[in-house]
């Protein structure tokens, strides 16, 4: 294998592909990049055996061959090269050279069979505009339990019919759910799947790197998408996701807005002084106030007040003031609207300036 490649042409498909590589693997190889070098471009694909990503740059091949070479270190020693041509060149005993201007690298590589296979994609794909999916992910991805042990929550709830896209995520003590209506191109029939969360995390950089719609497609066991030249795959997730349904509030009778700046920067200020292991805040709304405090025994306790319009019954609740933050980091900025029905009920946020889709994020209460 000998070609030679633009530094940033290289650089760009390097860095979008390093979250993909497993850190800590007890397989070498999977620390490794598959470089391949036919049809008159190069191929360059990582896997952690449940996420795989494959993509793509121009080059001028001299001599088509593969080889696979750590992926840290050959982004770390591209990184550093001057912005200038880089040939790069299979030598003896699996060695990979690199010679750019003044600069010359030996890498030791692996051969091509070491690579695990990666799953090729050639069925039907629906069509679904990347700033979709994108805000899609980013509303729902926070929300996602962090515990492997809950194996059903640890993606989101992937629902597509032909006339509308939702996405729901929960990790049990706050549910986001997000939901648009539109015409989706390509498919065919329902598709209900769980895409697990580190899919989900390389899927928002693939679209935040590109204005291509994302293809998607899915066999038995896996995931397609597929965004410009950049294929990601992925193990799907079985298990029985929560009838999510149930947990949407029917109708909250009580409700607030307020200017979503000034409650999340309240909610900040407050948490200072919040307990360090609950992090819990107290909302209360009486006298056409919304009241927003916090304690802890050992620390002190913080307080601020915002003026509201509201005419129900007085009401106090309390929140993990990060559950509250999430929220406010994803949206767009302007007025939000509160739900209640009592202080021991779950409550419903949603963004009012959002109207481009049915966004609604549900908070468990907290016992104060």
């Amino acid at each position: 294998m000998q070609l030679t490649v633009g530094k940033s042409s290289i650089l760009k498909e390097l860095n979008l592909i390093q979250g993909v590589v497993e850190k800590k693997s007890t397989i070498p190889v999977l620390s490794n990049l598959l470089l391949e070098a036919k049809d008159g471009g190069l191929s360059i694909k990582a896997t952690d055996l449940d996420v795989s990503i494959s993509t793509r740059c121009e080059v001028e091949i001299k001599k088509e061959g593969a080889i696979c070479v750590q992926a840290k270190k050959l982004f770390e020693i591209v990184r550093a090269l001057p912005d200038a041509e880089i040939e790069i060149k299979r030598g003896e005993n699996e060695q990979v050279q690199l010679v750019c201007q003044r600069s010359r690298f030996k890498m030791l590589g692996l051969a091509k069979e070491n690579f695990p296979e990666i799953q090729s994609f050639d069925g039907p794909a629906v069509v679904i505009p990347a700033d979709i999916f994108r805000s899609f992910i980013t509303r729902t991805i926070f929300a996602i339990t962090s515990e492997e042990s809950r194996y059903a929550l640890n993606g989101a709830k992937f629902e597509l019919s032909d006339k509308s896209l939702r996405m729901v995520a929960t990790d049990g003590h706050r549910l986001s759910f997000i939901e648009k209506q539109f015409e989706v191109g390509g498919g065919e029939g329902k598709i209900d799947m769980l895409i697990p969360k580190k899919t989900l995390g390389e899927l928002v950089r693939l679209c935040s790197e590109s204005n291509d719609a994302v293809e998607f497609g899915h066999d038995q066991n896996h995931l397609f998408f597929r965004v410009g030249k950049r294929l990601l795959i992925s193990r799907t997730i079985s298990g029985q996701f929560p009838n999510y349904e149930l947990v949407l509030p029917k109708e909250n009778i009580n409700h607030i807005v307020v200017e979503g700046n000034q409650v999340s920067a309240a909610v900040k200020r407050v948490a200072l002084m919040a307990d360090e292991r609950s992090h819990a805040v107290k909302f209360e709304i009486k006298d056409l106030q919304l009241n927003i405090t916090s304690q802890a025994a050992e620390i002190g306790e913080a307080g601020e007040s915002l003026p509201i319009e509201y005419s129900g019954p007085d009401i106090t609740i309390g929140f993990n003031a990060q559950y509250v933050l999430d929220f406010f980091n994803v949206i767009d900025e302007g007025q939000v609207q509160f739900e209640f029905n009592d202080g021991n009920s779950k409550a419903e946020v949603r963004s009012l300036a959002e109207d481009q889709w049915n966004f609604r994020y549900i908070i468990m209460p907290m016992r104060l």
